[in-house]
């Protein structure tokens, strides 16, 4: 596994479940394209999963 993933948000959370816009939220996903570097671990992997409709990763 890579090191660390590279995440963009890029569908709107207007209209998603309020779980999904605090999940996004968490990830330090707040605006439409914005991008984040997070470390890859088991946690990340799980909330990428569960917001995967909205967002594009990468692994740097």
């Amino acid at each position: 596994m890579a090191n660390e993933l590279k995440i963009t948000l890029v569908k709107s959370t207007i209209g998603a479940k309020p779980k999904h816009k605090k999940t996004a939220a968490a990830l330090g996903l707040t605006k439409l394209n914005k991008t984040v570097t997070q470390k890859d671990n088991a946690a990340m992997r799980g909330m990428i999963k569960h917001i995967s409709h909205l967002v594009k990763v990468e692994e740097i």
